[in-house]
């Protein structure tokens, strides 16, 4: 199976200013996914990785990285509106033009800086035995689980959803387990991508990702909590 690593980042972002390229722990934050998807493609987990990006300092920084930058993206691609799914398929087409065909791509945000090497093989491993139309990172919900939330009007009358707890303090270890999107990898085949125009298709397994690199970073709380378990895990190393 022929898998394509797809690392998307355009130069806009809203919660923090220019994201893909901010310093995390001394790097540009795209350097992280950069580093495990280049070295998925050492181990012959994926075939090529390239950056779609509209920004000319972003890939002049995916470069420097080592990615491979084979066209610029359109700015009608690169609004703050854009969905994911026509960048990829834009992507796609441009590879097959060139005679370049896959069986599957792997999407890597460079938002979720924390994702492995390893964690890409997974995923693959995974697409690959089960037949499925794709992958995609999930992390269990935990303490936060929606059971326990509740509805507040603009009074600030507290009312409950139609999932709310059973009983009010019921145990966590008693709510049903439940597993939230987070963003680090999107596997899917191209059949499905194009043929179906679906990032999920109608087979998705799960890959579930460990607590420590599931980070989506999204604001700079998040930025900060990414900076410190890249610090940790280095630290850890070291010793």
């Amino acid at each position: 199976m022929r898998v394509l690593g797809l690392i998307p980042a355009r130069g806009g972002s809203k919660g923090i200013l220019r994201k893909n390229v901010r310093q995390l722990a001394g790097k540009p934050m795209l350097h992280y996914t950069a580093d495990a998807a280049l070295s998925s493609v050492a181990a012959g987990v994926l075939a090529r990785v390239i950056l779609s990006t509209e920004d000319a300092e972003i890939a002049d920084i995916g470069r420097a990285c080592g990615l491979d930058v084979p066209f610029m993206r359109p700015l009608d691609l690169a609004r703050d509106e854009t969905p994911m799914l026509p960048v990829i398929q834009h992507a796609i087409r441009f590879a097959q033009d060139g005679g370049d065909y896959y069986d599957a791509v792997c999407l890597l945000q460079p938002t979720t800086p924390l994702r492995s090497a390893c964690d890409i093989e997974r995923a693959v491993k995974l697409l690959n035995d089960t037949g499925a139309d794709s992958v995609i990172s999930f992390v269990r919900v935990g303490d936060k689980h929606p059971a326990r939330m509740k509805l507040v009007d603009d009074d600030g009358k507290v009312t409950n959803p139609p999932f709310a707890e059973l009983m009010e303090g019921q145990r966590r270890q008693d709510l049903p387990p439940l597993y939230l999107r987070e963003g680090s990898i999107y596997l899917t085949r191209v059949s499905v991508l194009l043929g179906q125009g679906s990032l999920m298709g109608k087979d998705c397994r799960a890959l579930i990702m460990p607590e420590e690199r599931a980070v989506n970073v999204d604001s700079m709380l998040d930025l900060l909590l990414a900076e410190q378990l890249l610090l940790r895990s280095k630290e850890a190393v070291s010793h």
